[in-house]
């Protein structure tokens, strides 16, 4: 089962987070998305969340991202995450607002 949040800060990520442990998610389960690398990186660190890796998307689509628009990045690694194309494309455009989208999958 997959659950997409969508979140205006780290804070409120944090709260998300903290209520799909609750429901029997671990950390490893849990994605957390932002549009500027860096501060989807740290809020990853922080919060001891996943990043979807070579390992989870196979190493040609891996390799594919390296040469695609952020976007286009951030969809097939919110695919990869459990989101359909429709579901991918909506929430980039969340992202594109600055928000945080927190992706949980079992």
């Amino acid at each position: 089962m997959t659950i997409k949040k969508t979140v205006e800060n780290a804070l409120q990520a944090k709260t998300a987070i903290e209520e799909l442990v609750t429901q029997g998610y671990t950390t490893d389960d849990i994605y957390v998305f932002a549009h500027d690398k860096k501060r989807g990186n740290h809020i990853n660190d922080a919060l001891d969340t996943e990043t979807v890796s070579m390992k989870d998307q196979g190493f040609l689509t891996s390799m594919k991202n390296m040469f695609i628009s952020r976007g286009d990045e951030l969809r097939s690694k919110m695919e990869t995450a459990g989101l359909s194309k429709e579901e991918a494309a909506a929430a980039e455009e969340e992202l594109d607002q600055g928000k945080l989208i927190i992706i949980a999958k079992k």
